[in-house]
């Protein structure tokens, strides 16, 4: 995709404003409120039923719905990777659902650069401009540390790089080594997501992800996070 030189504005900002569109829409029909794990755990059963029924179509389906989901900023990769798991198993669902968010970050990212990233990065003066220029420098590690680092929102580390002048297969490199953690963590709780709904129910709330992410994976995931900024750190001191 260009990254937007020489483009007139209507051309650069016309994919981004399809993604606004899709995103609004998406909200009019009110896909928004089928997005819970209380309508999961009433569906689990048609939904294992139909994948049982298209071995072949099923994976492919849950691939695009991922990737379509992640590339118009639809907020919810993180139960469709419990749904995943639920429906295909840990290993395949996790793999299937990295695969799906990688695709999707890469097609918004490509979007905001074309649309934002070669003009604000022209502007930025002082410490933004540094700042920019440390990421771009080391942009994997940063990008990687974000990335495995599950209190950053998805959408925010994507817009991030795309401003900071990431590149390309640095992002998408990045993005698909950052989310294995969190991805197979989720995937893996998707399998035994039935007992987490049943325990929420019974006390008398509504389920969400969060009882999906116990202390001892946040810690992990916090950890993994440090080790990832150890590197940049050390190269900024250096210089």
């Amino acid at each position: 995709m260009p990254s937007g030189k020489g483009q007139s504005p209507i051309w650069r900002f016309a994919p981004l404003l399809m993604i606004v569109a899709g995103l609004g829409t998406a909200y009019a029909l009110g896909l928004h409120r089928y997005v819970s794990l209380d309508r999961l755990a009433e569906s689990s059963d048609a939904l294992s039923a139909w994948v049982a029924m298209h071995p072949v179509l099923a994976p492919l389906a849950f691939l695009l719905a991922y990737a379509t989901a992640v590339a118009f900023a639809f907020p919810v990769a993180s139960l469709l990777t419990v749904v995943g798991g639920l429906l295909f198993g840990w290993l395949a669902g996790g793999v299937m659902s990295i695969i799906g968010a990688t695709v999707g970050a890469t097609v918004l990212f490509l979007v905001a650069r074309s649309a934002f990233g070669d003009v604000l990065t022209r502007r930025l003066k002082g410490r933004a401009a540094r700042i920019a220029a440390g990421i771009d420098a080391n942009a994997f590690g940063y990008v990687l540390a974000l990335r495995l680092t599950p209190v950053f929102p998805f959408l925010m580390v994507t817009m991030a790089a795309a401003l900071a002048r990431v590149r390309t297969a640095t992002f998408a490199s990045a993005t698909f080594v950052g989310i294995l953690p969190a991805t197979f963590a989720y995937a893996w709780l998707g399998e035994g997501v039935d007992s987490v709904i049943a325990a929420a129910r019974a006390a008398g709330r509504e389920t969400t992800l969060r009882d999906l992410l116990t202390p001892e994976i946040s810690i992990a995931f916090a950890l993994l996070a440090l080790v990832a900024f150890i590197p940049p750190v050390l190269k900024s001191l250096r210089a």
